[in-house]
């Protein structure tokens, strides 16, 4: 039993008239050039997917053999499918971190350790237990930013790794990703397009592991689990050109990141550091008021406390463009100038 509600997610805090910066997903529609895809592709729908195509797109984008992909309904299959398919004995998930893995293990029974870090969150391979059998841990992590540089150590026979790279692209270059490392034992690297093409309806992600965890992993999804549409998205976004834009615009996040995270410093927040992310892990001491007070004046941001390791005083913030990031500072300068509880007039 979790003593963490493992299941809220930012699109609970959101409501009509709110700015949401409680969601990770860029953009609040797909861009023209991939919405005229889907458009397209809609005449395919009386048809079964074929998967073979979005499979290849992957395959090449990470120089693996189509052999080592499996296309999934976004990374909360890949996550659920690891969880039905694998049997560990000791189970481990890193925290503070996306708690859908730690869930869907949960759900299928599994027992699961937790590996809280402390501030600035970065993980030493060397406190793993050296007899789990299954890891699992984000890169960069969310709720942190923080991108862990020494993953590949985790890797070695018998023991399965499960990296959650769902924001890996919003690192220019991806230095430290290793959806391209084949040669590591059990490592299975999940990869989402939620976020940066505003695609959270439509559920579409992937994983690349060894060829016969793969079909391990298949053998335990259902047929046709991964619509025509959301394969169509697979193939077009993974392509050259939009691998491209993807950087071009992750070089420019980083630089409003980065500008957020000075601007709410100097405010009094106390901002996780290193995030590489599209977002930032925030704490005012003393202040658990300040994510419904940030509510009451029209901004969501994600609640910190169901995150294993964090408290009701911290909360996360997507990073937006400079307009929504001023608005934030100004309400939060706003809010730390009153007494807890209690609105400036």
């Amino acid at each position: 039993m979790s003593d963490y509600d493992l299941k809220h997610h930012g699109d609970l805090e959101v409501a009509p008239g709110l700015l949401d910066l409680a969601v990770n997903v860029r953009g609040a529609a797909p861009p023209a050039w991939l919405r005229g895809r889907l458009e397209r592709a809609l005449d395919r729908l009386g048809s079964y997917p074929d998967p073979a195509a979005a499979t290849a797109a992957a395959a090449r984008r990470h120089d693996r053999s189509a052999d080592e992909v499996l296309v999934t309904a976004g990374a909360a299959e890949a996550f659920a499918l690891v969880a039905r398919a694998l049997r560990p004995r000791r189970a481990v998930c890193v925290h503070p971190s996306f708690t859908e893995p730690e869930a869907a293990l949960r759900a299928a029974g599994h027992g699961v350790e937790r590996l809280v870090l402390a501030p600035p969150y970065v993980l030493d391979p060397e406190v793993v237990p050296a007899d789990a059998d299954l890891v699992v841990v984000g890169n960069p992590t969310n709720p942190t930013g923080v991108l862990h540089e020494r993953l590949a150590e985790l890797c070695r026979p018998g023991r399965v790794v499960v990296v959650d790279e769902a924001f890996a692209d919003a690192v220019p270059g991806e230095p430290h990703s290793l959806a391209g490392r084949g040669d590591l034992p059990g490592l299975v690297v999940v990869r989402s397009l939620t976020k940066t093409w505003a695609l959270a309806g439509l559920r579409v992600g992937y994983l690349l592991a060894p060829r016969e965890l793969v079909e391990q992993l298949r053998s335990v999804q259902p047929l046709w689990a991964v619509s025509t549409l959301a394969l169509v998205a697979l193939e077009t976004c993974l392509a050259p050109g939009p691998v491209r834009t993807a950087e071009r615009d992750a070089a420019v996040l980083a630089v409003e990141r980065d500008r957020l995270q000075s601007a709410l410093e100097a405010a009094g927040v106390e901002v996780a550091p290193g995030s590489r992310a599209p977002f930032l892990l925030c704490r005012a001491p003393g202040r658990p008021d300040v994510r419904e007070s940030l509510r009451a004046g029209g901004i969501a941001v994600r609640r910190g406390d169901t995150f294993p390791g964090l408290t009701a005083e911290h909360w996360r913030t997507a990073v937006r463009d400079a307009p929504a990031s001023d608005r934030l500072v100004e309400a939060v300068r706003e809010v730390l100038s009153s007494a807890p509880g209690r609105r400036s007039a």
